[in-house]
C-alpha cells in the first residue's frame, strides 16, 4: 500500500550558547546526499553532519514513532537539550511509505513547499542532523519517519 508523503516544517531563530554523519544509516546518508545535490544545483555549499543535531533529530523521530504523533513538539527546548549551538536553527519533518519514503521523494516534496524549501536552501545553514527511523506509524508498517535539523 502506498501512502503519500506528508511533511511539515518549522524554522526558528534561537540564541544558543556558542560552541560525516557518524554511524548514519543508509537512508540517512541518502537524504544527506540528496539534500546536498539539490543545494549544489542552487549554488549553495554542502551541509556537514553535526553530532548534536544528529542526536536531536534521531531522538525526535523516535519520539514521533513511539507517540504516533507527527509534530515538531518543543523544538527550541530540544535544541538546547542536545547542546545545539549557533544563532539560527530550523527543522523539516516528513514521513512516508514505499516510494514516498525515499530520499528523492522526501527532498522533492520539501523543494515543492516554500517553508521546507527555505530551510533546505537557506544559505546560512551549514550543519545538519538527520534522523530517519523506520517503524509502524499512523497505522502503516515500514514507515520512514524523518527529522532533519539544520543550524548555521
Amino acid at each position: 500500500m502506498f501512502r503519500p508523503l506528508l511533511a511539515v516544517t518549522a524554522a526558528l531563530v534561537l540564541v544558543l550558547p556558542a560552541t560525516a554523519l557518524a554511524g548514519s544509516t543508509g537512508s540517512e546518508s541518502s537524504l544527506l546526499g540528496e539534500m546536498n545535490r539539490v543545494r549544489a544545483e542552487h549554488g549553495l555549499g554542502r551541509l556537514s553532519a553535526d553530532t548534536h543535531l544528529q542526536r536531536a533529530a534521531r531522538a525526535h523521530s523516535k519520539e514521533m514513532i513511539v507517540s504516533n504523533v507527527f509534530a515538531h513538539g518543543a523544538f527550541g527546548s530540544r535544541m538546547l537539550q542536545f547542546n545545539v549551538t549557533g544563532k539560527l536553527a530550523g527543522e523539516n519533518l516528513a514521513w512516508g511509505t514505499g516510494s514516498g519514503g525515499t530520499a528523492q521523494a522526501i527532498v522533492a516534496s520539501w523543494v515543492a513547499r516554500p517553508a521546507h524549501r527555505a530551510n533546505l536552501l537557506r544559505q546560512s545553514f551549514s550543519r545538519v542532523g538527520i534522523g530517519d527511523l523506520t517503524g509502524r506509524f499512523q497505522g502503516h508498517s515500514g514507515a520512514h519517519v524523518v527529522t532533519v535539523d539544520f543550524a548555521d
